[in-house]
């Protein structure tokens, strides 16, 4: 079999020794695996077991005839909610299947998109890349809030040196479904002009860009921790802002740890972050970098300024109408994951289909990486280290959809437990102290 569409070929090509299963593999390739030559973008995409199809983000995904990958078939399912690309989910392959690419030697992005069907809670199966498992006993469900017929995209950083990428899914007890991929090269352009930077060289927390602060327990999210403002909790130390969350003994928190934001001191609209930080561990930590408006009662309908607080107030809808964009989240029970997410009145947790991404980083708590958020008058995207793992776009349903037309501002802080830190199970008090680490913050104007 063998298919055009643009500039890529799509085909199995038997006289190349990587195309035949070999004696090594014979027991985890078909016989026919799809043998990709990546044009000279080294951008590659597919439609698992469906039609060619454009993403609002502007990828090309190739058309599956479905005439290959002897050892899996296709399908499609409903609705899919939780994504802008709905088609891409609609569609699938299901059972063992795997893919070459020719591409040139460097560091790529290398996004799964996933929905399991209506009815399946727990298939359970494994991904490889170049011989190395990369995702074991993996359910979509679990890593998608528990929800079929959602939107899954996880994406695995994957270095390739000689210009293969060998990309497996095995059956690990289960049959693998997969409902499309993208695979596409680091970013490595220059982001813009600095506008603005810290890079935490002082003794002391800067004022003139960061507020901290200071809240009770379950105040937002049903967190277990309190805020406060102490060097235990926050601090700089050689170079680096240290978030730290320790175990107390206080009557009205059993944790305390660090917030600060840059409202009213760093507040903007479009450009770049960066921010290089490097992670807590453990059950029951949730580090977060993310921001929220600056004006938030821009969008809201039952609320204004005359409220004073409407963070964790139920009775005003600031939040989600006028916004909020997560540009790293991690739950200590899913250990190496990072989560990307916008919040809008159309899209968010609260009705299961809030726009997400995920990326694999196994070393986030050893090692620094550097998370930036791109936003144009049109479209957010989030990478770390130049790999980008989440896109969201305008597509005209107005302030429902879109809300990021106006400024917004910085936040980071390191909750413990919550809703969603408590979600793996109970908080593990023998890890703690644990802290994030923060090298720099800053912001640049895209070019």
């Amino acid at each position: 079999m063998r298919f055009k569409l643009g500039p890529i070929v799509l085909g199995c090509i038997p006289a190349l020794a990587l195309c035949v299963a070999t004696a090594t593999h014979a027991a985890v390739l078909s016989a026919d695996p799809v043998l990709f030559k990546a044009p000279p973008t080294n951008k590659v995409a597919l439609n698992t077991g469906g039609e060619a199809f454009e993403s609002p983000d502007g990828t090309l995904y190739l058309q599956d005839p479905c005439t290959d990958q002897t050892q899996s078939t296709c399908g499609a399912m409903g609705k899919v909610k939780g994504t802008q690309q709905e088609a891409l989910y609609q569609s699938f392959r299901e059972g063992p299947q795997n893919y070459e690419f020719k591409v040139a030697p460097g560091q790529y992005a290398l996004t799964l998109f996933l929905a399991e069907r209506p009815g399946v809670d727990n298939r359970q199966f494994s991904v490889w890349v170049d011989g190395e498992e990369r995702l074991t006993r993996f359910n979509i469900p679990k890593a998608r809030d528990g929800l079929t017929e959602a939107a899954l995209a996880r994406t695995l950083p994957v270095d390739s040196n000689d210009g293969r990428i060998l990309l497996e899914f095995r059956a690990d007890p289960d049959l693998p479904l997969l409902s499309a991929f993208r695979l596409e090269p680091a970013q490595s352009a220059i982001p813009g002009t600095l506008r603005w930077a810290d890079e935490f060289d002082g003794t002391a927390l800067n004022s003139r860009f960061w507020s901290v602060d200071e809240w009770p327990a379950r105040k937002v999210n049903d967190e277990d921790q309190a805020y406060v403002n102490a060097p235990e909790n926050l601090r700089l130390e050689d170079g680096k802002l240290i978030i730290e969350a320790h175990k107390v003994r206080d009557s009205d928190a059993l944790y305390h740890s660090g917030r600060i934001h840059s409202s009213g001191k760093l507040d903007f609209k479009y450009g770049r972050l960066d921010v290089r930080a490097k992670l807590p561990q453990g059950q029951g930590v949730w580090p977060a970098i993310w921001l929220l408006p600056t004006h938030p009662y821009r969008y809201a309908t039952i609320c204004d300024a005359r409220t004073p607080d409407w963070q964790g107030n139920a009775q005003c809808d600031a939040w989600p109408n006028s916004g909020e964009i997560d540009l790293m989240e991690h739950v200590g029970f899913e250990p190496g994951v990072v989560h990307g997410t916008v919040h809008t009145k159309g899209y968010y947790w609260v009705e299961g289909n809030q726009r997400k991404g995920s990326i694999v980083l196994p070393d986030l708590t050893k090692s620094f990486h550097v998370y930036s958020l791109q936003w144009t008058p049109d479209r957010l995207d989030m990478l770390v280290d130049g790999l980008r793992y989440f896109t969201y776009i305008r597509d005209g349903e107005g302030w429902r959809q879109w809300p990021f037309d106006h400024s917004f501002h910085v936040i980071m802080n390191l909750a413990v437990g919550g809703m969603w830190g408590r979600a793996g199970g109970p908080i593990d008090d023998s890890i703690f102290p644990q802290r994030m680490m923060v090298d720099y913050v800053r912001v640049y104007e895209m070019n």
